[in-house]
This record gives C-alpha cells, structure tokens and sequence, in this order.
C-alpha cells in the first residue's frame, strides 16, 4: 500500500458530489430531506452534559453557541437552528447521535465533541459524510496532526501549545524533574507526550507517570507514587472535575508544603472557583481566554454571565467564537457545501473578543496565541470571578506545532 496524502478524494473513496444526488439516494427523511433541500443552517451540539467535563463545557458552551446563532442573524436567509445531546462520554453513544443528526434531522456541522475518542469517531463519520466537524474542547494534537480531515476546526487549544505555554516557564523557575498524573485516555497521553518532549528540550528531567481513569475519586494512591518520586513538579494531565479533586487532595496530602510544585496543564476558569484562591492560588496555568483580558472579552463575558450566571471557561467563549466563524464562512460561500465552506473558513481572518489576528491553518487547526497565567492570592482579588493575573503572552507560531513538523498529511 502506498502512503499517498490524505486529500477530500481519498478520505470520500470517490463520493459522489453532492449536487448529484438527491436526499433519497443519501438515505435522508423527513427533516432530514427538508434540510438537505434548503432549511436553515443547522449545528449540532456534541456536548457533556452530566459528567466530568459539564461544568467547563457542558450546558453553558450549548447556551454559547445559541448566543452566536442569535447574534449572526440569518444564515443563506434563515436563522440557524441549534439542536444538542448528552455524550454521555462514549465515543459509540457520540456516533449514534451524530448519524441519526446527519441522515435524518440534516445537521450541516457538529461542535464541542469534549473527548479525544469522541471527536476522532465523529472526526472519521462526518468525513464520509462530507459533513464539518467543530471541535471546541478536544484537546490531543493527534487531532490536526496524524489524525486530521479536510472538514475539521480545532478552535481553542492542544495539547502542544499547552506544554509549550507552561512548560518552559516552570523549567526556568527552577522545575526540573517531573512527574505527571494523567487522565488515561487518548488527551490525557497526548499531554504527556507533548509535555514530556518540551521539558525535557528545556534540560529537565521526567521521573515516572501514573494513569488515572476518567472520573476517579480518589487520587490517593496516585499522589502517594508523585510524592514519593521526590519529584520537583507534580503535572495534572486531566481536567474538569478529575483536576479539581486532585488538586484538592494534593492540599491534603501537603504536597506544596514539602516542596513540590503541582501544576495543572488544563484548569479553568469553573476549576478554580470550585477549588478556591487559598488552595489554588500560586498555580500556573496556560489558557486561550480570560474573561477580563480585554473591554471586548469583558463586555461579552458579561453578557453571557447574565444568561448563565457565571464567567465562562476558555471552551464556552471559543464556541462562540467558532460558531460565528462557520456561520460567517458559509454566509460569504453562499452555500452549506463543506468543501467551499471550509476553503472560506481558512480564508477568512478571525478576529472578535475571543481571539486578535487568529487564522485557520491547511491542517484546521485556528491559530492565535495562549497566555500564561497565574492563580492570585486572595488578598490580591478584588471581585468574585477576579482570579487570574495573565504572565505573559506566548504567540501562536511558538505555541502550537509548526506546520513543516506536523504529521497531518493534508499538509
């Protein structure tokens, strides 16, 4: 078998094009066939509803995305439609929906898709579809790199440009051994991979690493082998609820009182309000959004504060950003079809609270900068959701992967 570049023909197998064929032949009914005939715009929310990743993601990123379909307006002279679900955290529970949105309910694009193994599965169905994939809060480089689709956006991060964000300024403050206790599953490998080359480019050294499953509640036993590899950094490499609780057992277990660090490679904005300043505050941490970054993310982070009750997570605001990007993208294509929508998407600039000068690269992955941040003391916040003091700001060509190393054969 020959190694030939992964183009739109040889991921389609030779696909008929759409404007051959009708939504009967593609197996469509009912509102599906509507759709595929002319109805609105329509985007599908893939989103945790229930589960470890609700409170970053979760219900508030769904209310994110209605809030761009409602400040778009009409889409090819309809107002969009949002539909969403319940992953439950299962890659086959996330296909299922998708098919039944693809063939039936005529689901133009799928957003969120919180897990590496969801939005893989998804990535592999919409490209048979020839359907566009939004991934909002998946986090494996894999995504744009070996694994990419000519019909996938990365928006927010991964985990190349979070090791690149965090890493090298923990090495630098004097943190040269390591020891990571990771989510075990494809994210959770995928930053310690990455982090791992980082730190050890930067001359420290990586002691042992430890697996926890998703959803674990209780981190002793993990915390105990951090502990005793006499480590000088403990690297969370999970998130949600899984880093809450073990930032908070790592409290417990006096961790940072006899000297180790513990850095957490993704907490949010929900992550430390749950955690409080005086456990989290000192903690570095790398991230795309901070609601108070500038007047346009503040002006907006409050109005979604008043539609959800609370500031958002990076993943809530990059939804937005990302819906209005592909409403926008196919306003300018002036048709649904995913390959002009896509060639519109690359090409148009983005440019909104979210992000200044952000591009979508050959491989789907948005590139714009991260910030580097750090958790205050109490004594040093003066409002309820006044958190993070920004540390430095790396640019995006130094913080994700460049494209002459990518793996992405699209490249």
């Amino acid at each position: 078998m020959t190694n030939a570049p992964l183009t739109r023909r040889t991921m389609l197998g030779g696909l008929a094009a759409p404007a051959l064929v009708s939504p009967a032949v593609l197996g469509l009914s009912g509102r599906g066939a509507r759709a595929a005939a002319g109805g609105p715009v329509t985007i599908g929310a893939l989103s945790d509803l229930s589960s470890a990743y609700a409170d970053i993601s979760g219900p508030a990123l769904v209310k994110s995305v209605q809030m761009a379909i409602d400040d778009f307006g009409p889409c090819l002279g309809q107002k969009a439609r949002l539909v969403s679900a319940d992953c439950q955290l299962k890659p086959d529970v996330s296909s299922a929906i998708a098919r039944r949105w693809y063939d039936q309910e005529g689901v133009d694009a799928i957003i969120d898709l919180p897990s590496t193994a969801i939005a893989l599965a998804i990535m592999q169905l919409s490209a048979e579809r020839r359907k566009i994939v939004l991934a909002t809060s998946p986090g494996s480089s894999d995504i744009t790199g070996k694994f990419c689709s000519p019909y996938t956006t990365q928006w927010t991060y991964d985990s190349h440009a979070m090791a690149k964000t965090i890493g090298p300024a923990i090495v630098r403050d004097g943190g040269d051994s390591w020891f990571f206790i990771a989510a075990d599953y494809g994210f959770g490998a995928a930053l310690v991979n990455d982090m791992t080359q980082v730190v050890q480019a930067a001359g420290a050294k990586v002691l042992g690493t430890v697996r926890a499953p998703l959803g674990t509640p209780d981190f002793s036993s993990y915390l105990l082998q951090a502990q005793a590899s006499g480590a000088k950094v403990v690297t969370l490499a999970n998130g949600g609820a899984d880093a809450v609780n073990c930032i908070k057992q790592a409290h417990e277990f006096g961790l940072q009182r006899e000297g180790q660090r513990v850095a957490a490679m993704v907490l949010m904005d929900t992550d430390v309000r749950s955690i409080g300043l005086p456990i989290a505050q000192g903690t570095l941490l790398a991230t795309a959004f901070y609601w108070d970054r500038t007047a346009e993310s503040r002006a907006w982070s409050q109005r979604f504060r008043a539609l959800v009750g609370r500031m958002p997570t990076m993943l809530q605001a990059s939804a937005y950003s990302q819906a209005t990007h592909y409403l926008k993208a196919v306003q300018d294509a002036g048709t649904r079809d995913a390959d002009r929508v896509m060639d519109r998407m690359r090409a148009l600039p983005v440019d909104d609270f979210y992000v200044r000068n952000g591009r979508v690269r050959q491989d789907g992955l948005m590139l714009h900068d991260m910030y580097l941040a750090k958790v205050k003391r109490p004594s040093e916040s003066t409002a309820e959701w006044d958190q993070y003091s920004l540390v430095a700001t790396v640019p995006g060509s130094e913080a994700f992967r460049p494209l002459q190393g990518s793996a992405c054969k699209l490249v």
